[in-house]
């Protein structure tokens, strides 16, 4: 393997692929295994089917595939989102109370009324649908097993110059 002397090259010349095509879905070859989105996060959760229950009632995510009586779950989120739902395991643990190391975000036709759903379903409402300068609406729930989730909804698009913001691409 060449050295590398610039950002596009190797000493060598062969060419290497950009850090973008390093996380492009166009060539990967589709598997009924695996949800088909780029980012797919795994939150663990103490008990699996309970939490699929939960999260399609209370969110509207739809399972996809089942693995095993209480293992894992692959969960459709929206239109071309999923997540896994993980259990314990090994070195995989649940949030713990007054710890937030995450929080999933998920575009939504209507923060408004998918919050009174999600609260309707028992989750805990962190912060109610507020509009923000960059043009969303959004709300922060908490569902029974610690995960955070915030929910947004486009209003107008928003030149992210208009507040402070940097586009980059």
């Amino acid at each position: 393997m060449g050295k590398r002397t610039d950002a596009g090259a190797k000493e060598d010349g062969a060419a290497r692929p950009s850090s973008r095509a390093l996380v492009s879905c166009a060539a990967v070859l589709p598997n009924r295994s695996i949800p088909s989105a780029t980012t797919i996060p795994v939150l663990i959760y103490a008990d699996v089917r309970a939490a699929v229950s939960w999260l399609s009632e209370a969110f509207g995510f739809v399972e996809r595939l089942q693995i095993g009586d209480d293992h894992r779950s692959q969960m459709n989120v929206g239109e071309g989102g999923a997540v896994i739902i993980g259990d314990v395991r090994f070195d995989r643990v649940p949030p713990r109370p007054g710890e937030v190391t995450h929080s999933v975000l998920v575009r939504v036709e209507d923060a408004t009324a998918h919050c009174e759903h999600a609260r309707a379903h028992g989750a805990k409402i962190l912060e109610e649908p507020t509009d923000h300068m960059y043009g969303e609406r959004q709300y922060n729930a908490e569902d029974p097993w610690g995960h955070q989730w915030t929910f947004s909804q486009t209003l107008a698009d928003i030149d992210p110059r208009d507040w402070g913001g940097i586009l980059r691409e």
